[in-house]
């Protein structure tokens, strides 16, 4: 669902999938090939929200922020199942896990990698390029070139996503058995799991 509200009507581009089952709202701007999914809060109600090119925001996904805040997903960052972004700055092709909370004031440098469960206290800035990990967040280590190769392949599923969504999801009733032909779906987590074998 897309509600205007003061004013301000989100602004979402053509090429990108807003779930129906999603609420954004208000001062919200959604750049290219962006996936929201089903769930998702977007509040612009009391700030700004913008959410870059290439991103995704998954299910059940929290955006918000305190009053005259700006929050920021810049290019292809990659947002998780069930996380939270409260006033915080999202570098270029960061990957934010299933669950993290990221509070405000926080900046997350380019290519990191925020692991899932991880919470990122307020005012954390965060270099360019780091693992994070733990509740409160502490910097393990840096982000190797294949780790960040690993992020961009998983992303990029979810670029592809609005585009398969946008022709093809409807409203339908169940079938009540498995027809005999299924088409089989791509087999894409091996891949993914072999690039993190191997840092």
């Amino acid at each position: 669902m897309i509600y205007e509200f003061n004013g301000y009507r989100p602004v979402v581009h053509k090429s990108s999938f807003v779930h129906p089952q999603a609420c954004v709202t208000g001062n919200v701007i959604i750049g290219k090939d962006v996936y929201i999914g089903p769930g998702a809060a977007i509040r612009g109600d009391w700030g700004e929200i913008i959410i870059g090119d290439g991103c995704n925001v998954q299910e059940n996904c929290t955006i918000h922020m305190f009053p005259g805040v700006s929050v920021i997903l810049e290019e292809n960052a990659h947002i998780g199942h069930g996380a939270i972004i409260h006033g915080g700055h999202i570098g270029k092709d960061v990957l934010v896990g299933m669950n993290v909370v990221v509070l405000d004031n926080v900046h997350i440098g380019d290519g990191s990698i925020i692991g899932a469960l991880t919470l990122v206290p307020e005012g954390m800035q965060i270099p360019a390029r780091k693992v994070v990990v733990g509740s409160p967040a502490k910097i393990i280590k840096d982000v190797t070139d294949e780790m960040l190769k690993w992020k961009a392949e998983g992303t990029k599923i979810y670029q592809q996503l609005p585009k398969d969504m946008n022709s093809t999801f409807k409203p339908c009733e169940p079938l009540r058995s498995v027809p005999k032909f299924r088409k089989q779906q791509v087999v894409f987590y091996n891949t993914l799991k072999g690039a993190s074998k191997s840092n």
